[in-house]
């Protein structure tokens, strides 16, 4: 069984971006690399995201990791 991701930040990351470049979220809110994905989800059961980024420029990445639009910050963090 999974467990659950961990809040690694109450806010979302900017990030700056580069189109067409793939990236891995971290899903599990452990990685010391936020809001991208070093490896420490080994045996949690959560996987990271890999996603290409749209365009070049800053993003809000989640932070809170309870967004429903991952890796994209919804604003959930406002609910935790």
């Amino acid at each position: 069984m999974a467990e659950e991701p961990i809040v690694a930040q109450t806010g979302p990351y900017q990030v700056d971006l580069a189109e067409g470049k793939a990236y891995w979220y971290c899903r599990c809110g452990r990685s010391e690399k936020q809001p991208f994905c070093d490896g420490r989800h080994k045996d949690t059961g959560l996987e990271p995201l890999k996603f290409v980024a749209p365009s070049t420029g800053t993003f809000n990445l989640c932070g809170c990791k309870a967004t429903d639009d991952e890796p994209w910050c919804d604003g959930s963090h406002n609910l935790i």
